[in-house]
């Protein structure tokens, strides 16, 4: 929440509004006083990384009466405010609609009772609302994600990683119960991105007999050799009759019917606290932004609206549509009809759900299909975080699908050198959340082994592949399907999923480990300005990784509010860099004594780190001392973050089913052989703005600029006006790709297939 208030009071500074802060919620707009004050610039500095909210939020009775609202609309009058930002739950937002529509009447009887004059009631007419939402449990139609979601996910998984290693040592199971009465979006996707046993969640309540069957699943976990069941509960979990299943009853079944060891474990209100993850910071930096633009550009015909984020897409939407349609979700529970509720919640929800169906169980291998088809995975470029996550969906999902699946280790390389075996369904368990790649990756290209690789798919009866990797997997797949013509091996589905920390893969906004790699980023940085707050004046330059995409620089300074980012996509000249000392020096005047200047590694190759560093130190003589630190290899480390472990598990699983659909056009039945050479046969699959999408490789060549590694045209340039903005720079903002609003969209289920995240 802070990263949000932060953001609509400095672009409403920056807009030349007169910002307020209303403190202790609605409870501070009734008692008026000191709980609404106007705010500076240095009011939200150094507020970025600290969770929870700094201007407090409390639950308020009398705001809910038209008495209090009348008075609340008094305090307002008197200041002059007539634009309001909320940042709050659905009942925040509908009180927020409310208290506008009532508005124009409760001036009338404000004039009436002689509290303000006519003039008033001419002058602030009309109140304008925007809402963000903010709420840790994601239950909010119409939003991809709320405010705090991403943090609490992170506060889960981190709790999850400790358990399972006491629990792998014990031979444990572990009942797990975290947030969500009314909705089991934490439950579902920490399930998923942990590979818990078994999930209840209120939307989705287990079917008729769920006892003996999540009793077969576990003992049946136990008797492949793994070590420790992890059973996730949502809170409001409840079963088929609306009857709740709470923690405690899931471990006496456990422990009555299997005699397991069984321990409970309440996460509570650790899910709330705690730092905000690189994730929230910038979706709240990109919200409030839009929530400003959004005050701006509002008339009194404009209905309230909320800004909100589909797919990597800020957008808005009519509030009271989302009201409504939340509580249509908690109505279809309540009434049993459980398939809308899910149907309600949005597509990504549907994904997450579906997704976890298919890897959590596996059918027996008499109901399993048989396609006599082979399919290898490998790794190819730098470890990222989350390409096990990766493999480990691709190769449930293939087993699901009926075919065979096979491990290629070490890359291209250990391709050539017959470093391939069978992979089964277990043999990737409890994979999700180790970082790096088990499978072993380089950086090798194909094209020197050409040879070996097909004498290798030949002989192992390879009829697919599926690559995860950086860039080196995407030139990869452009030479093998270059060698198409003189190599038949080479003539099958193959596909790509982008993992890379840089984030410089052509056709995709995102890759699998940039965002645990951001998290390493921003929590670096968190800790040196920390480091700065006893000395007083110092400025700090700090190098990413990246090679030539500026995706983590740009990214871990919006996230880390710094002062500046180098990056190669703007080119930069010494005036710029005198112009950044100067804004220094000015800073350095205020409260705020501190800088931080990001560097991409290879941003520019004469101003270097040190380079940077000297220029800094000499012309900041005086004012500010220098310091400077280059992140290096901690980027690619680590384990994943929840959102990589959860795009890799999803982004990965659609992959796979690709294959399938693919080898089935392609098989030739005379010949007995699949057979694959169009350009629609290699393709990559990336996330678009709001939607995963196959493309071509060969279609994205012209995207590519390939002496720099990276693509062309990059939507997070787009956000390089929105980090100047919160650093106080003089910028102009391109309002060309902010939201407009659009209606809430009720997908059919056909929808759910083109994918969304």
């Amino acid at each position: 929440m802070n990263a949000a208030v932060r953001a609509v009071v400095r672009m409403g500074i920056y807009v030349k509004a007169k910002v307020y802060f209303v403190y202790e919620g609605y409870q501070g707009m009734v008692d008026g006083g000191d709980n609404i004050v106007e705010v500076s610039w240095e009011s939200v500095s150094s507020i970025l990384q600290v969770g929870g909210t700094v201007i407090g939020s409390a639950r308020c009775k009398a705001f809910r009466t038209r008495e209090g609202r009348l008075q609340a609309a008094y305090n307002l009058v008197q200041r002059g405010i007539t634009n309001l930002c909320v940042i709050g739950g659905d009942g925040s937002l509908t009180g927020a609609n409310l208290f506008r529509e009532e508005w124009s009447g409760l001036l009338e009887e404000l004039a009436q009772k002689g509290k303000i004059d006519e003039e008033a009631v001419k002058k602030y007419a009309y109140l304008n609302i925007v809402g963000m939402v903010g709420s840790i449990d994601n239950d909010f139609c119409g939003t991809d994600m709320t405010i705090g979601t991403d943090s609490a996910l992170h506060r889960i998984i981190e709790v999850v990683d400790a358990i399972m290693t006491t629990a792998q040592s014990h031979q444990r199971t572990f009942v797990l119960e975290v947030m969500g009465r009314h909705c089991g979006y934490l439950a579902l996707v920490s399930a998923l991105a942990c590979g818990a046993d078994w999930v209840f969640i209120p939307e989705y309540p287990p079917e008729e007999g769920w006892e003996d069957l999540m009793c077969v699943k576990l003992s049946e976990n136990r008797a492949r050799k793994k070590r420790l069941n992890i059973i996730i509960v949502a809170e409001g979990a409840i079963d088929c009759h609306n009857k709740a299943i709470t923690s405690e009853k899931v471990k006496d079944l456990v422990v009555q019917r299997l005699g397991f060891d069984t321990r409970v474990t309440i996460l509570g209100h650790v899910q709330r606290g705690g730092t905000p993850s690189a994730f929230d910071r910038i979706l709240a930096s990109r919200m409030g932004v839009e929530a400003v633009l959004a005050l701006l550009e509002a008339t009194p015909d404009t209905p309230a609206c909320v800004v909100s984020l589909s797919g990597n897409q800020a957008v808005r939407l009519p509030l009271m549509e989302c009201v409504q349609m939340t509580q249509e979700v908690q109505k279809a529970m309540d009434e049993g009809r459980f398939v809308e509720a899910v149907r309600l919640r949005g597509r990504s929800f549907e994904n997450n759900l579906n997704t976890y169906k298919l890897l959590s169980h596996k059918r027996p291998d008499a109901e399993l299909p048989k396609t006599n088809f082979n399919v290898a995975v490998l790794n190819v470029g730098a470890p990222a975080a989350g390409m096990n996550a990766a493999v480990r969906a691709a190769v449930r999902v293939g087993i699901t699908e009926g075919h065979k699946m096979f491990a290629v280790i070490d890359g291209f390389e250990g391709f050539a050198r017959g470093k391939i075996k069978e992979i089964s369904w277990g043999d990737v368990g409890g994979w999700t959340g180790q970082g790096g790649s088990i499978l072993g990756t380089k950086r090798t290209l194909p094209a020197k082994y050409l040879e070996k690789i097909a004498d290798q798919m030949r002989t192992n009866n390879i009829n697919a592949l599926m690559v995860i990797g950086g860039f080196e997997a995407y030139l990869g797949l452009l030479e093998l399907s270059a060698a198409r013509e003189k190599y038949d091996e080479f003539c099958v589905p193959m596909v790509m999923v982008p993992a890379t920390v840089s984030n410089n893969v052509p056709g995709s906004d995102f890759s699998i480990g940039a965002d645990t790699a951001l998290n390493t980023i921003t929590d670096t940085c968190d800790r040196i300005k920390q480091s700065a707050s006893g000395t007083k004046r110092r400025v700090f330059i700090i190098e990413t990784m990246g090679g030539y995409c500026g995706y983590l620089a740009n990214m871990g300074a919006l996230a880390a509010g710094a002062d500046a980012a180098y990056i190669f996509e703007e080119q930069f000249d010494i005036r710029e860099l005198q112009a950044n000392v100067e804004h220094l020096t000015e800073k350095m005047k205020t409260s705020i004594q501190r800088g931080l200047v990001l560097r991409n590694e290879n941003s520019n190759e004469n101003y270097t780190t040190d380079f940077i560093y000297q220029l800094y130190s000499e012309e900041g003589k005086g004012v500010f001392d220098c310091r400077k630190n280059v992140l290096g290899h901690m980027q690619q480390g680590g384990a994943p973050s929840p959102f990589d472990r959860n795009f890799g598990t999803k982004i990965s699983a659609k992959a796979m089913q690709w294959i399938s659909k693919k080898l089935k056009e392609t098989y030739r039945k005379e010949e007995g052989k699949v057979f694959a050479n169009t350009d629609d046969s290699v393709c990559l699959l990336g996330m678009r703005r709001r939607n995963l999408v196959f493309q071509p490789v060969a279609e994205l060549k012209n995207e590519t600029d390939f002496v720099h590694r990276i693509p062309k045209e990059q939507w997070w340039l787009k956000l390089r006006p929105l980090m100047k903005i919160l650093a106080k720079y003089k910028t102009s903002y391109d309002v060309s790709d902010s939201g407009q609003l659009e209606h809430v969209a009720m997908h059919s289920p056909k929808e759910a297939e083109t994918g969304a995240i």
